[in-house]
C-alpha cells in the first residue's frame, strides 16, 4: 500500500463512497442540517436587531419597543444556543457511529485477508489505518461535510444583508477580500504539504514502535537501545519540524486574517463615519456593518480550516479504501463442497508448487498422503520448505500448481472455516491473547466448557501448573504470554488443540522449545492427542518422529525421501545424514545404538 499519498484537495469519487457512510444518518443530519440553517439565521439576524433598536428606538427615545426588542433578541440568543447545542451534539454522534462503522468494516476485511498481505505491509502502518486515518474521517462527518454548508450559508447571508443596507458601504468593506483570498490559498497550499508529511511520519512513528517494542528483548539482549533510539529520534525529530513547519502557516493565516478583518472595520469606521455625518448611513447601520464585518471573516477562517480536514479526510479515505479494495485472495466458494459422510482426515498433495514470489519455487511437485489415522513425520534442513507445506494445508496460502485434497476434495473447493476448522495447529511460536488461561484454551468457543477444558489441560499434564497459579484457569494472561515459560505456553497449546477436537494434527516443530524434562511429560500427551487422528508432525529433532508410522524428507522443496525411522536408515541417503550430524556420539558406538 502507496505511504506516499498526496491526495487531491478534493476529490468527487472518495466523496461518493463516504457519503455512503452518511446514508444510514440522512435522518438526523437533516435535522443538524436546520439546526445550522437556524443558526446562521440568529447570526445574520443579531446585527440588524442592533441597526433596529438604535435608529427606531434607541435616538427616538422609545424605551417601550426598545424593551419589545431586547426580549426578541434575548429569545434568538436562546434559539441559537439551542440551534448550536442539538448541531453539536447529532454531527458528534453521527460522527461516532461512522466511525464505528468504519473501524469495523477495516478490521473485518483485514481478517479476511491473506497472509501474503501481512508479509508485505507493516503492523504498524495497518494500525495507522484502524486509528488515525478513521479519525479523521470522524472529523469530517463530525465537523465538515455538513457544517461547511453552514458556513457558506452565513456568508452568503451577511454579503447580501450589507448590500441591502448600504452597498457602498458593502463594496468599503470588501475591499480587503483579493487580500483574503490570497493568504487562504498559501495556507491552503503549503498546510495541504505538511499534513501530507505529518500523516506519513505518524505512519512510519506506528510501524517503528510497534515492531521494536514486540522485538524488545532482542533489542536488549543485543545492546540495541542506543542505536534504536537513534532511530526513533530521526522520525519523531523530523515530526516535530514538520509540525512547527505547519504551525507557522497556521501562526501566520490567522493573524493575517485578523489584520484583514480589522482594516476593514477601520475603513468602514472612517468612511461610514463620515458618511454618517454626511446622512448617506445612518448610525445604527454603521454599528450593524461592524458586527457584520466581524462575522464576515470568521466564516472564511472556518472554511480554511475545514479545507484542512476535507484534505485530512481525502488522504485518508485514500488510504482507507486502497485497503478495503484489497482483494481478499483465498475466500470460501460460492457452493463449497462437503466432505463425504464419515470422513476421517485422509491428506493427499498432488504435485503441490509453490513460490512466495515470483518463481523461486519454495515447494516443488511435492505429492504423498495421509491416510486417516496415520501419523507423517516431516523433515529437512532449514528452509527445505516444511513449514510451507503447513501454511498450504491451513490454505494461509494458494497453491501455485497442483492440488491438496482432504478425505478426496479439493481444499480450495470448501468452506475456508470448515477446512481450518478440522485441523489442530501447534506451533513452535505459541500465540497467547490478553485473557485467562481458560479464554486462551477455549478462544471464544461457546462449545467448550469449563470441563472440556479442566480435561484437556489434564491430558497434556498442564494441570498441575495451572492449578498452582493464583487464579487456576481464572489467572490473567498478559499481552503474548509474557508472563508464562516457553513449555507453559507450549503446553496450554496443546490444550487448545486437544479441547478444538480437530479431525487432523498438525505439529510444527510442536515440542522444540521444551526441555527433556517437559518433554517426557507431554509424551503421553502426545499420545493421546494423536490416537485416532491423521497427524502430520513437523520436527528438526529427529528424536521426537522417530516412532512415527511414515517420514518424509525433504530437501530443496522437492520430496527425496520417504519411509519409517529404520527404512530411511537402512537407505543411507539425506535421512541417515542429519541422523548422523544429530547423534553422531550414539552412531560412533555402533549399530545397535542406531535403531
Amino acid at each position: 500500500m502507496n505511504e506516499d499519498i498526496v491526495g487531491k484537495a478534493y476529490d468527487s469519487r472518495l466523496m461518493k463512497r463516504l457519503l455512503v457512510y452518511l446514508r444510514p444518518h440522512v435522518a438526523v443530519v437533516s435535522i443538524a442540517f436546520l439546526t445550522i440553517v437556524g443558526g446562521a439565521l440568529v447570526d445574520l439576524a443579531q446585527p440588524w436587531l442592533t441597526q433596529q433598536a438604535i435608529d427606531r428606538y434607541i435616538t427616538t427615545g422609545n424605551l417601550g419597543g426598545l424593551l419589545r426588542l431586547t426580549m426578541l433578541f434575548l429569545a434568538l440568543l436562546l434559539f441559537g444556543f439551542a440551534c448550536d447545542y442539538f448541531q453539536t451534539f447529532i454531527l458528534q454522534t453521527t460522527g461516532q457511529r461512522i466511525m464505528h462503522t468504519l473501524r469495523m468494516q477495516v478490521y473485518g476485511h483485514l481478517q479476511r485477508l491473506d497472509l501474503k498481505f501481512f508479509d508485505r505491509n507493516p503492523v504498524g502502518r495497518l494500525m495507522t489505518r484502524v486509528t488515525s486515518d478513521v479519525d479523521a474521517l470522524n472529523d469530517l462527518f463530525a465537523s465538515g461535510v455538513v457544517t461547511v454548508f453552514g458556513d457558506v450559508l452565513t456568508l452568503t447571508g451577511i454579503m447580501i444583508a450589507m448590500l441591502v443596507m448600504s452597498w457602498r458601504l458593502a463594496l468599503v468593506a470588501f475591499v480587503v477580500l483579493p487580500g483574503i483570498a490570497w493568504v487562504t490559498a498559501w495556507f491552503r497550499r503549503n498546510a495541504r504539504e505538511a499534513y501530507r508529511e505529518i500523516r506519513n511520519l505518524i505512519a512510519r512513528l506506528n510501524a517503528f514502535l510497534q515492531e521494536h517494542i514486540t522485538g524488545i528483548s532482542t533489542v536488549q539482549l543485543f545492546a540495541e537501545e542506543p542505536r534504536t533510539f537513534q532511530k526513533f529520534d530521526v522520525i519523531n525529530a523530523r515530526h516535530r519540524d514538520v509540525n512547527i513547519a505547519s504551525i507557522f502557516f497556521y501562526a501566520v493565516f490567522y493573524p493575517a486574517i485578523e489584520i484583514l478583518a480589522a482594516l476593514s472595520g477601520a475603513l468602514i469606521i472612517w468612511i461610514g463615519g463620515w458618511w454618517s455625518q454626511e446622512g448617506i448611513v445612518s448610525v445604527g447601520v454603521l454599528v450593524a456593518f461592524l458586527q457584520y464585518s466581524r462575522r464576515f471573516f470568521q466564516p472564511i477562517s472556518d472554511l480554511s480550516e475545514k479545507f484542512n480536514i476535507l484534505q485530512a479526510a481525502m488522504v485518508a479515505s485514500e488510504r482507507i479504501f486502497a485497503l478495503l479494495d484489497t482483494p481478499v485472495e483465498i475466500m470460501t466458494p460460492a457452493a463449497p463442497a462437503r466432505r463425504p459422510a464419515g470422513a476421517r482426515g485422509r491428506i493427499e498433495f498432488d504435485h503441490v508448487w509453490f513460490a512466495y514470489e515470483g518463481d523461486r519455487f519454495v515447494l516443488r511437485d511435492v505429492s504423498f498422503v495421509v491416510e486417516p489415522g496415520q501419523r507423517l513425520g516431516v523433515v529437512g534442513a532449514t528452509g527445505s520448505g516444511k513449514t510451507t507445506l503447513v501454511s498450504l494445508l491451513l490454505r494461509f496460502y494458494e497453491v501455485n500448481r497442483g492440488r491438496i485434497l482432504i478425505d478426496g476434495v479439493d481444499i480450495r473447493t470448501m468452506d475456508l472455516a470448515d477446512v481450518r476448522g478440522m485441523i489442530g495447529l501447534v506451533l513452535q511460536d505459541v500465540h497467547m491473547f490478553s485473557g485467562t488461561i481458560a479464554s486462551n484454551i477455549r478462544l471464544g468457543r461457546a462449545d467448550i466448557d469449563d470441563a472440556t477444558v479442566r480435561r484437556a489441560a489434564a491430558a497434556v499434564h498442564a494441570a498441575p501448573f495451572i492449578e498452582a497459579l493464583p487464579g487456576g484457569y481464572d489467572a490473567p494472561v498478559v499481552e503474548r504470554g509474557a508472563t508464562l515459560s516457553t513449555g507453559q505456553k507450549q503446553l496450554l497449546a496443546f490444550a487448545r488443540a486437544l479441547a478444538f477436537e480437530p479431525s487432523v494434527l498438525v505439529l510444527d516443530e510442536a515440542t522444540s522449545n521444551i526441555d527433556t524434562a517437559t518433554e517426557a511429560l507431554i509424551e503421553d500427551a502426545l499420545k493421546v492427542l494423536m490416537a485416532g487422528r491423521t497427524t502430520l508432525a513437523i520436527a528438526h529433532r529427529l528424536s521426537t518422529i522417530q516412532d512415527m508410522d511414515r517420514i518424509l524428507v525433504l530437501h530443496k522443496g522437492e520430496l527425496r525421501e520417504s519411509g519409517t525411522h529404520q527404512e530411511l536408515l537402512a537407505r543411507r541417503g539425506l535421512y541417515h545424514r542429519l541422523y548422523q550430524l544429530q547423534f553422531r556420539d550414539q552412531v560412533l558406538a555402533g549399530p545397535a545404538t542406531a535403531s
